[in-house]
């Protein structure tokens, strides 16, 4: 065999202003390259911006779809498909076939880079080998979900001699695969797989060889695929690995099996060569050993022409190099490119099959426009699907020093850098990153759709694109998935994208900026958030102290060299010289205005300003626009600028909310990005919390053209993106859409909420109780103890006697039950943990204010925790009293007193054991360090181990120390991780161009792997939940939701729950709700052979128990974005359950859908539509801008904004349609709605602290919708401890307004932070009034109790005037509003208190003496 390694390749795609000179396509590679004129082969622009409204002229596109194209539904393909492409553009037939023998060759893979080679060598042996002919049609796996493809592609198998199938790794079609080829299996003469599958690879049929056949008593294929799963391995590296040491197993077969086996291995060569001419060898290699018409016949074949596994590749180069140092000494003397010493090094990582193959055009456009703007490019290539080693090999400097030789990695093959379609080995390459430590960007080329589908479709790449080569890469720490080339339907090839490369080359270029500028001449723009757009709410992020964060980093880059100019005294005089100095907090309506920009400037600088006009007229507009300029909110700091990010525009317009699928950018807001990017000239844009409104607005969901706004918006400008690492759902959303390094920062230090005033008092007396319960008062306790929870309002939580009298009847268990459920509603609401403050940037927990959190970490059974099992200290401490936690929990669920008070006293045992553990590791400054007392007791001889201490005396004393010491090993690493910090470094880090180090999102109690904070966020493989555990878990919360409906519906099961899926929570718990759609619907699912979650089988009503439930399902818009796989698996599950022949009374799903179907005159499978969500690229019903803008006429007007934007189908029948407005299949379910249902599943965010909640809160609709008026029942469920809870949601916000709202250690927490604390409390009422509004569900005290703390209390009303003024104005109006609208029953005294208030608080910030 020879080795070939003088592959060149030519470019694609013509760079503006280039001096550099590409050869042509197809022309041959000679050893020296002349110098030659760079020629274009493809120009697929982007199209111009699409109008948002009206029926306006479609932008003319070039049309790369057959003539047979069916335009079919929205999202871009017939039949609702990805792709459209006909299967008969790949067909080659021979022109005569003159007595040759022909052979047919029907193949199938993934991609399509493969087309153009297998043509071409068909194209050559047919029209120059006398003996054989070839016909050849090829399939895309993704055109067989279409049932006319699928059905082509079975009757061209029918007569076919040969198939040959790779990289065939989605399940469902791998299931269509061997449907397909099992039955004609023996028919074929030869039948080849290359990695793919497990199931498909046992397809390979090569005369007396078969994968199932290799080795002798076991199979090798079957062991590594075991070992491969076991291990987490990468897949198809390792079956590479595996077939490339073949030929030393071969020698132990029999010769026959020998040769069979031989080539099945030449044959891979050929294919990784994949050139026609490999290919040419590779066909003729197969038809001459396996072909019985051409038996005996002996053609010419070549040996496999052999490439290096790893190297470097430039278009213009005379061969792949294999040393850095050759390439270097060719590329520094070429003479049509002239680079300075200190360009920018860019390296490059592709695929190799896409050089062999010809299919390399995409990959010159980008080389071609790196270099024109000035970069140095090394691009490297690897063979396999483990792209570290070239990484390793060639990225760092050839003279030894060890450094990164190369300024930004771009990798240009889509995929994670370890891995291919079916697994990754993200540690490993988070180590080789780490280690070379230079930013990392992974660029996409389009696989499944061709250019043109790109560009119609809403949804924007395809979500089996989406799983494979933008959630995977993001486990690695990769950014920015830009969509840097097309695919031609016709040749199968790929094309450079000229804006989308310039777009890339740009920010590439960017990000290796960083690391050549110095630090006092970079320039950052920080971005601040005002929302809803208030003065009082400048600076708004989740749990963030936003500006004395800000402080904190200013502080710091000072520190790193960078010019802060003449910074503050304090954050409190920064925050007011960007509200326009401190005496403008009273007297000004305008922040203060950084710069004012002509319309002229606006207009000439900002390219897309005119598509903005047909939402906002001409420039400048009536928001941040004096009339004349378009106004730049903000304040200057040398080289810092802090802006304030304008809001979305729509807020106080309710005829635009309602009606608007999405709110487009206005002038204001295109006009702040255009100066941070033309005018201040930013090298980094530092968005600043969670979150803005960049990353919502319209385009592709994922997979943006140059006319997506939030594309347009970022500009070129690197973008880093401080957000809460317990939001890893709208993290990635920003990542994905805004192209943002998301940088997590911690939520604040957890307490437990506590008891004050009437409660506290309610526990002091049962605990008298409880000592005379048996005497003679304990009725007279009793009574007050009930008189008492009546003043605290918790009769409607509590079943309490109706009187005196009652109360005096109950026997002394009947008292016991009473008190025993007063007892575990006060338990709940003492022990509920709640963030205290705000956290500020780079200050981590204090050790003792770490211990709430590690109290809840130790709550929970982690039975898959690496290297063993880590058992929760509640069972631990049931164990050692003989009891099973389990049923503690049960008594406790149902009221029994005696274990309402174990299940507390184990808590106390627990909070002892995790306070004496931290206490001895307390340093003198009361964080984590060195304690000196240990030691002096150790000396002394009266040293005891804290465990020992805690429990020492305790009826928990003998707890299994062994079990103890596993757990608390555990929490020794959770508290190191807790008190760590690195948000401060990580942004240094990022801002000098280094990589930053890659994390999972969610809440640190499930997952301290969370932790420390600092990181990259990223989300989980999509593919991946719900997990076994997930399932178990589920299942649980169902069985509990549907007995307290029963209990609460005269023992009748719900016909149908309409439910809400959020990405943050499916990503904390690894898929729970999801499961619980499936386990209502009575569904399972099930792991592929490569534990992919994308198989369904139905769990009999024999086992399942129960009626089927119908659900109404409501994805949010993130989890639509990151998730709509798992949708159209929801939408299959459920079709599979309305198909089931089954009676009505134990299928809702099929009674309703059979109701519908013959309502509507459609399909059963139709009619069983009910996986929803907003329509692609919008986000929310709206109704929470009415509601923070009491912009709303009334609540036919939220319902309607709720019905018109949640409305949009998911169909798995027609995956690639995306949303289909579906209003009437929508409406007809949820007048089906017994239940509404959501979950709660962390500690830091619950009913009120957020709006979305009761943004896709649908119970006071469904009532309306009901034919009997009858208003749903409302659950949420609440998984935030190991004990989890379905409540009524009346029942919830009550216990969120005791614990929070109403909770002096909560509302204190946030006034600590002064001015953003204020805010927060103020954001909490008038959340609470959106639930008035969509549920009904809140409780007149609630209100009165809130008015009774803030407002009537004249000393707290006068520090929330002097802290925030705008904000107290808001709160003032809310209460007011509340009680307009009906929600509150306040008393004239209250409401004339109001009024009063409310003028004098305007009159002071109007500046009215």
């Amino acid at each position: 065999m020879k080795l070939q390694n003088t592959l060149g390749r030519k470019a694609s795609h013509q760079a503006p202003n280039s001096s550099a000179a590409v050869p042509r396509v197809g022309q041959a590679v000679p050893r020296q390259c002349p110098v030659q004129t760079r020629q274009v082969a493809c120009n697929v622009q982007t199209p111009s911006r699409p109008s948002l409204g009206g029926n306006s002229a479609k932008p003319v596109q070039i049309n790369l779809r057959d003539e047979d194209y069916d335009e079919g539904f929205g999202g871009g393909g017939s039949k609702g498909l990805f792709t459209s492409t006909n299967p008969e553009l790949r067909r080659v037939t021979p022109a005569d076939v003159a007595g040759r023998v022909k052979v047919k060759v029907v193949y199938t893979v993934l991609e399509a880079q493969y087309q153009s080679a297998l043509t071409a060598a068909v194209q050559a042996i047919n029209s120059t080998n006398k003996t054989v002919c070839f016909e050849l049609v090829g399939y895309l796996l993704e055109e067989l979900r279409d049932v006319k493809n699928f059905e082509a592609f079975k009757a061209d198998l029918a007569d076919a001699n040969v198939f040959i199938g790779s990289l065939i790794f989605i399940e469902e079609l791998a299931e269509k695969i061997v449907e397909a080829v099992d039955p004609v299996r023996a028919n074929l003469d030869a039948c080849v797989i290359f990695p793919s599958m497990p199931a498909v690879m046992k397809l390979n049929k090569l005369g007396t060889f078969s994968m199932s056949q290799l080795g002798q008593s076991k199979s090798l294929i079957g062991e590594f695929i075991k070992s491969a799963r076991k291990n987490n391995d990468n897949f198809e590296e390792g079956l590479l690995k595996l077939v490339r040491t073949l030929p030393k197993v071969l020698k132990f077969l029999p010769s026959d099996k020998a040769q069979d086996a031989r080539n099945f291995v030449q044959g891979l060569q050929y294919w990784l060569g994949g050139n026609s001419d490999n290919l040419q060898n590779f066909l003729l290699t197969l038809v001459q050993a396996y072909v019985p018409a051409l038996k005996g016949v002996t053609f010419e074949i070549a040996d496999p022409e052999l490439f290096p596994e790893v190297g470097i590749w430039h278009p213009l180069a005379p061969c792949m190099y294999e040393d850095v140092k050759e390439y270097l000494n060719w590329y520094d003397t070429r003479r049509d490119l002239k680079l300075p010493a200190d360009a920018p090094v860019i390296g490059l990582v592709l695929q190799r099959s896409h050089l062999v193959t010809g299919d390399e055009g995409h990959y010159s456009g980008v080389v071609g426009e790196l270099e024109a703007r000035g970069a140095k490019v090394v691009p490297v290539f690897a063979g396999g699907l483990d792209f570290s080693s070239p990484v390793k090999k060639f990225f760092y400097d050839p003279l030894g020093s060890g450094k990164a030789f190369v300024d930004t990695v771009v990798s240009l093959t889509g995929f994670a850098l370890v891995g291919g379609p079916a697994r990754q080995d993200a540690p490993k390459a988070v180590e080789a990153l780490t280690n070379l430590n230079v930013p990392y960007l992974v660029s996409l080329p389009l696989v499944f759709q061709t250019t043109e589908e790109w560009l119609d479709s809403e949804l924007g790449v395809h979500p089996v694109q989406v799983a494979l080569q933008v959630a995977l890469p993001e486990l690695d720490g990769a950014l920015e998935p830009i969509v840097f080339a097309g695919r031609d339907s016709n040749t199968g090839k790929s094309h450079s994208l000229p804006d989308r490369i310039e777009s890339l080359a740009k920010r590439a270029i960017n990000w290796a900026t960083l690391r050549k500028k110095k630090n006092a001449d970079k320039k950052l723009a920080i971005t601040v958030f005002s929302f809803p757009p208030d003065k009082g709410n400048v600076g708004t992020a989740a749990y963030l102290n936003v500006f004395g964060s800000i402080f904190r980093v200013l502080k710091n880059l000072k520190a790193c060299g960078y010019d802060v100019g003449n910074l503050p005294a304090n954050d409190m005089e920064l925050i007011q010289s960007v509200l326009t100095q401190k005496e403008a907090k009273f007297n000004s309506t305008e922040l203060n205005i950084a710069y004012k920009m002509p319309v002229a400037e606006y207009s000439q600088l900002c390219e897309y300003s005119e598509a903005l006009e047909e939402n906002w007229g001409k420039p400048p507009g009536q928001l941040n626009s004096n009339g004349q300029e378009l106004l730049i909110y903000g304040q200057q700091y040398g080289n810092v600028f802090i802006g304030v990010q304008p809001t979305f525009g729509y807020e106080g317009d309710p005829m635009r909310l309602l009606f608007s699928r999405s709110a487009s950018p206005h002038h204001g807001f295109a006009a702040y990005y255009t100066f941070l990017e033309k005018i201040f000239k930013a090298d980094a844009v530092l968005h600043f919390g969670t979150h803005g409104s960049l990353e919502f607005m319209p385009g592709k969901q994922v997979g943006m053209s140059g006319v997506c706004y939030p594309d347009s918006l970022i500009g070129s400008i690197p973008n880093l993106y401080y957000y809460a690492a317990n939001n890893p759902s709208e993290a990635t959303i920003a990542k994905r859409r805004s192209y943002a390094n998301t940088i997590s920062y911690l939520t604040p230090p957890a307490e437990n909420a506590g008891l004050y005033k009437g409660l506290k008092e309610l526990k002091e007396l049962i605990s008298s109780y409880q000592g005379m319960r048996e005497s003679g008062r304990a009725e007279q306790i009793c009574a007050t103890i009930i008189e008492t929870a009546r003043q605290c309002n918790l009769d409607k939580d509590v079943d309490l006697p109706a009187d005196d009298a009652a109360a005096k009847e109950l026997t002394i268990d009947q008292r016991d039950l009473v008190i025993g459920n007063v007892y575990r509603k006060l338990m709940e609401i003492e022990s509920r943990l709640l963030p205290c403050g705000l956290h500020v940037v780079g200050v981590p927990p204090t050790a003792e204010e770490a211990v709430a959190t590690l109290v809840n970490i130790a709550e929970i059974d982690r039975p898959d925790q690496k290297p063993e099992p880590i058992k929760g200290l509640p069972g631990i401490m049931a164990a050692a009293i003989g009891r099973d936690i389990e049923s503690i929990y049960q008594g406790n669920n149902r009221g029994v007193l005696a274990d309402v008070d174990l299940l507390q006293r184990i808590t106390e045992a627990c909070r002892a054991c995790v306070r004496e553990f931290v206490r001895e590791r307390t340093g003198l400054d009361g964080r984590i360090g060195v304690s000196f007392l240990p030691s002096l007791l150790k000396w002394t001889g009266f040293y005891q181990e804290p465990l020992t201490r805690a429990l020492q005396g305790s009826e928990f004393s003998r707890a299994n120390r062994e079990d103890l010491a596993n757990t608390f090993k555990y929490l020794e690493f959770c508290l190191t991780q807790v008190v760590q910090d690195n948000e401060l470094g990580a942004l240094v880090e990022a801002l000098d161009g280094k990589y930053t180090q890659p994390g999972p999102g969610g809440d640190p109690i499930r997952n301290p792997g969370v932790l420390p904070t600092g990181k990259n966020i990223h989300a989980l493989d999509p593919q991946s939940i719900p997990t076994q555990a997930a399932l178990k878990s589920a299942a649980l919360i169902v069985e509990r939701l549907l007995d307290r409906e029963k209990i609460n519906n005269g023992g009748k099961y719900p016909e149908s729950i309409a439910l809400v899926l959020w990405g943050t929570d499916n990503i904390k718990t690894y898929g729970e709700s999801l499961a619980q759609v499936l386990m209502m619907v009575g569904v399972r699912p099930v792991a592929d052979s490569l534990g992919r979650v994308n198989k369904l089988e139905v769990i009999p009503l024999s086992e399942l128990g129960r009626p089927r439930i119908d659900v109404v399902v409501n994805c949010s818009g993130v989890f639509r974005d990151l998730f709509v796989n798992q949708m159209l698996l929801l939408d299959r599950a459920i079709k599979m359950a309305a198909e089931q022949d089954e009676p009505e009374e134990m299928n809702f799903v099929r009674k309703h859908a059979r109701q519908q179907a013959a309502e509507m005159g459609i399909s059963l499978r139709d009619a069983a539509t009910r996986v929803f969500s907003n329509s692609s690229g919008s986000y929310s019903s709206n109704v929470n801008l009415a509601v923070e803008n009491s912009s709303w006429s009334d609540e036919q007007q939220l319902q309607e904004m709720y019905l018109k934007r949640k409305s949009f189908a998911f169909n798995s029948d027609r995956p690639g349609a995306g949303g289909e407005e579906g209003r009437e299949i929508f409406e007809r379910a949820l007048k089906t709605v017994d239940v509404t249902f959501q979950n709660l599943d962390s500690s830091e965010i619950s009913l009120t602290d957020v709006s979305h909640y009761f943004d896709s809160d649908p119970t006071k609709l469904v009532g309306s919708l009901r034919a009997d008026g009858r208003a749903p029942s409302a659950y949420i469920a609440d998984t935030t401890t190991a004990n989890g809870q379905v409540r009524t949601l009346g029942e919830t916000v009550r216990l969120d307004a005791r614990t929070k709202l109403l909770n002096p250690k909560w509302y204190e927490g946030m006034l600590s932070s002064g001015y953003e604390g204020v805010r927060e409390i103020q954001k909490r009422l008038t959340n609470t009034m959106g639930w008035s509004a969509t549920s009904g569900m809140v409780d007149n005290w609630v209100y009165d109790e809130a008015n009774s703390t803030f407002i009537e209390d004249p000393e707290m009303a006068a520090r929330l005037l002097e802290a925030n003024p705008n904000s107290f104005r808001k709160l003032v109006a809310t209460f007011l509003e509340a009680n307009g609208r009906g929600y509150w029953d306040a008393s004239e005294e209250q409401l004339e208190r109001l009024r009063s208030m409310y003028q004098d608080v305007e009159d002071k910030i109007e500046g009215v003496e």
